[in-house]
């Protein structure tokens, strides 16, 4: 059965189950200890993109029909138009076939066809997709630390302490869901700090700092289509009312055991004086109350931003496993499997 090019919306509930099979496959096989995949909710988290995005779908199927891997690839556009990010898994059963092979010329024809200049994609340091991207002539940009702060390790009378240890002129909030209008403005202009100081933030591909509050009433509202339940803290300078730093958190239907953490970021003038040990301690608590069914959180970090993981460190957060962000020319990418075909 050839390759198939689809757009999420066309897929069936026997695609649906297959995706997230192959998903579990590789997972079981690469990273035991992570959660496995649901497909709660899967049609909506692969359908769901920013108003400029677009997601395209490739599964490949053998013979029998049994799905053995898949892509997805979101074309980016706006400010960041001619950039995409490609996600593929194998089922293992099915490695050294030409599966990933087959998946990988099909993204980067379907990102030609298209328009797109650069393909980005994030590997786990520990598994064979290393090798694999390494073959193709993708470039290693930047090393990341995954650390995981595990929910039955927490002190969280430490955590408690730190989320009330707040210095003099600043107030707390927290909001699920998004933040009100009153905060958006300001909130962007936070954001806006990602621009200038991009080491501070781990690689998110699908979630984007913008300086833009409309942008981001479109990301609050792709999150929640998507299934994905946001959590925010933010530190709020007194008398004005302004938002002056943030820290988010999504938990999707996908993998509801597990929260991953988002932007963390303070407006220059404002840090110093431990605003982001104080949110972050505080969205631990109300995700205690909000999400009683997680295990653990994850974040990323760089190897340059000390600062960052001093507080992780501090709140509990333990280094697990590097992750890896490749990059590759589609052009050259092209070229290569081309002549190697």
């Amino acid at each position: 059965m050839p390759l198939k090019q689809l757009a999420p919306g066309e897929m069936t509930a026997d695609d649906l189950r297959d995706w997230c099979s192959v998903l579990n496959d590789m997972t079981a096989a690469d990273m035991p200890a992570e959660p496995r995949w649901r497909t709660d909710r899967l049609r909506d988290y692969l359908v769901g993109s920013l108003p400029d995005d677009t997601r395209y779908l490739f599964m490949d199927r053998d013979g029998d029909g049994d799905l053995v891997g898949h892509a997805s690839l979101i074309l980016f556009g706006g400010e960041q138009g001619g950039t995409g990010v490609v996600e593929m898994s194998t089922r293992p059963s099915a490695r050294g076939k030409g599966v990933g092979t087959r998946l990988l010329r099909a993204v980067a024809e379907c990102a030609k066809a298209n328009g797109c200049r650069t393909l980005s994609v994030e590997v786990i340091a520990t598994t064979p997709a290393v090798g694999f991207y390494d073959r193709h002539g993708f470039t290693r940009l930047e090393v990341e630390q995954r650390h995981l702060l595990r929910w039955a390790e927490i002190d969280w009378e430490k955590i408690e302490h730190a989320a009330g240890r707040l210095a003099a002129g600043y107030r707390l909030e927290y909001h699920a869901g998004g933040v009100p209008d009153r905060l958006m403005d300001s909130y962007a202009d936070v954001k806006a700090n990602l621009h200038s100081n991009p080491g501070n933030v781990a690689f998110v591909p699908e979630w984007r700092g913008s300086a833009y509050a409309p942008a981001l009433r479109d990301s609050f509202t792709v999150l929640a289509e998507r299934g994905m339940r946001s959590h925010i803290a933010v530190a709020i300078s007194e008398p004005y009312g302004h938002v002056v730093g943030l820290t988010e958190l999504v938990v999707s239907a996908q993998r509801p055991t597990r929260a991953d953490q988002y932007d963390t970021v303070v407006a220059p003038e404002h840090r110093s004086y431990g605003l982001a040990m104080s949110m972050k301690a505080r969205l631990l608590t109300e995700l205690r109350r909000a999400e009683p069914q997680l295990m653990d959180v994850q974040t990323w970090t760089l190897d340059s931003a000390d600062d960052v993981r001093w507080i992780n460190a501090e709140l509990g957060f333990v280094h697990d496993v590097d992750w890896y962000d490749y990059e590759a020319d589609v052009d050259k990418l092209l070229a290569r499997m081309a002549r190697k075909a």
